[in-house]
């Protein structure tokens, strides 16, 4: 509830109302993302200590999965350069509860440095269409995958976790719509090698609820069940929400978000923001499925980022709490 006043943020008394829906589960995980997709995506760099804060500030709102940052060679992501020096800043986080700080690596030598300084979960980031494999990755689906194996399988090995993103799932700058079976196919494969979840990506927000339901049962058809699936919405055209209440209807249980609304993708220039964890949080709550996520705490924290960005957050519900326009 956000019955609460905290830096600046106005609760309002015994609002959302809760309401639940029939067919909801009752807990939902939010995979934040606001540290890595949010951050990577700024002009600016934001100095190693206020990542730090930022992060541990997420963890203190109680989001207990938050990806930290990435282990890409700095030429192609400034703004995450810092990975070395910032991940052992992390490690009395896991202190304030059960948090995961998952960390992206793009191939074997990412893998290495991610090792090195003791991370337990990692992410694999593929892609649906081949316009975007080769912009991204520079390499085609297929080559990419098989760059994917060997780093699926020592991670694996040494009993790390691996999700593997999945991004143009719904619809591609370049490509134009994309086939469901092409996207199932390059899912199916990333599961194969290995990985322990999969989150389908709305890269630039195209995403409407009938496509959502229409992949997650194809997913589902070819043997990728929806208990190891995420979903990770854009909303570019304000349909991250609705597309969310549809995959959760259909019993997707993780939903990625980022507070305040940060981000978008420095290779796909029409993807803007990722659905905002408080707007998730506020529905999420007005339903009755638990978070374990203080609404309060959270938009507080992403008033706070918003100032070291120096704008203001995009995100609806902090506006709202925060009577900022």
């Amino acid at each position: 509830m956000t019955g609460i006043e905290e830096d600046g943020v106005t609760g309002t008394a015994a609002l959302p109302m809760t309401v639940p829906l029939p067919g909801l589960p009752a807990r939902v995980r939010i995979h934040e993302v606001g540290a890595r997709d949010g951050l990577q995506n700024e002009a600016s760099v934001v100095p190693t200590e206020v990542k730090a804060q930022f992060i541990r500030r997420l963890a203190e709102a109680g989001l207990t999965t938050i990806e930290a940052t990435s282990f890409v060679h700095p030429k192609w992501v400034p703004q995450l350069a810092d990975a070395e020096r910032l991940f052992p800043l992390l490690g009395e986080i896991a202190d304030i509860g059960d948090v995961e700080l998952p960390v992206l690596v793009p191939n074997e030598r990412g893998l290495d440095r991610a090792l090195a300084l003791g991370a337990r979960r990692i992410a694999v980031f593929g892609s649906a269409t081949e316009t975007f494999a080769a912009r991204n990755l520079n390499r085609t689906v297929d080559e990419s995958l098989a760059m994917f194996e060997p780093v699926v399988a020592r991670a694996t090995a040494e009993g790390v976790g691996v999700r593997g993103y999945l991004s143009m799932c719904f619809g591609d700058p370049w490509e134009g719509a994309v086939p469901l079976g092409q996207v199932v196919r390059v899912a199916k494969a990333l599961m194969d090698l290995g990985c322990d979840e999969l989150s389908l990506g709305d890269t630039i927000g195209v995403a409407t609820p009938g496509q959502v339901v229409a992949l997650l049962a194809a997913l589902n058809d070819a043997g990728v069940p929806t208990a190891s699936i995420g979903v990770h919405f854009h909303d570019t055209y304000g349909q991250a929400l609705s597309n969310t209440l549809a995959a959760l209807q259909q019993g997707v249980t993780t939903v990625d978000a980022s507070a305040g609304g940060l981000g978008g993708c420095p290779y796909a220039k029409s993807a803007t923001g990722n659905l905002a964890t408080e707007d998730l949080v506020w529905m999420l709550d007005g339903l009755g499925v638990d978070t374990g996520v203080d609404l309060g705490a959270l938009t507080a924290t992403s008033v706070w980022m918003a100032e070291q960005l120096g704008r203001p957050s995009p995100s609806r519900t902090v506006r709202a709490l925060t009577h900022k326009e």
